[in-house]
């Protein structure tokens, strides 16, 4: 896998430069943010990168900080955000402030992205409530997939995914339980004082 590219810029367009490597000049869609970082034509650039790759397309995605390709990442996990929406939300908000969007569950700062949404911005707060992390942290351990319909009922009943799934990790005995008593279980973790 191709971690990061370093060239010389050959050409700039809206959302893409032209990088080239020598003997190769690869195509490489980015966000308004690092067009504004990279300079002019002929400078030397790094970006760090993401291959995508479906059965119809193939394309090469930079970024000019880890940060705002582990954001690009997290955006493409979430249901129905494809990478030009991803590049879209992170040409507006830097990945600082898309995590602050996130957590405090601002969707009209969501709203702002071109082609984004009321639903994916919803869903893009849903599914990405206490991941975006910092660079250098772990991430929150997923669900396992049998926690899965749970975490989704919590969450329906307000409650975030991070703890949803700590409510279902601190219940007992967890073998022989269940669902439904595992619910009431974790829902009484939650009246816990």
């Amino acid at each position: 896998m191709m971690d990061r590219i370093r060239g010389r810029i050959e050409e700039c367009g809206d959302d893409w430069v032209i990088v080239d490597l020598g003997a190769v000049s690869l195509r490489v869609h980015t966000t308004h943010t690092t067009l504004a970082q990279i300079g002019p034509t002929g400078a030397e650039v790094t970006l760090y990168t993401h291959l995508y790759l479906r059965e119809d397309v193939v394309a090469l995605y930079g970024f000019g900080v880890r940060e705002e390709r582990a954001a690009f990442e997290r955006l493409l996990s979430v249901t129905g955000v494809g990478p030009r929406a991803a590049q879209a939300v992170l040409s507006v908000l830097a990945p600082a402030a898309l995590r602050d969007t996130i957590e405090s569950e601002r969707v009209d700062a969501l709203l702002r992205v071109p082609g984004i949404g009321r639903k994916t911005a919803q869903r893009v707060i849903l599914e990405l409530k206490g991941k975006l992390v910092p660079l250098g942290m772990p991430a929150p351990a997923p669900p396992a997939a049998a926690d899965s319909d749970l975490v989704t009922v919590l969450v329906n009943l307000g409650y975030s995914v991070a703890e949803a799934t700590e409510a279902l990790r601190g219940v007992p005995g967890q073998e022989g339980l269940s669902d439904e008593d595992r619910l009431r279980a974790a829902l009484r973790y939650f009246a816990t004082p």
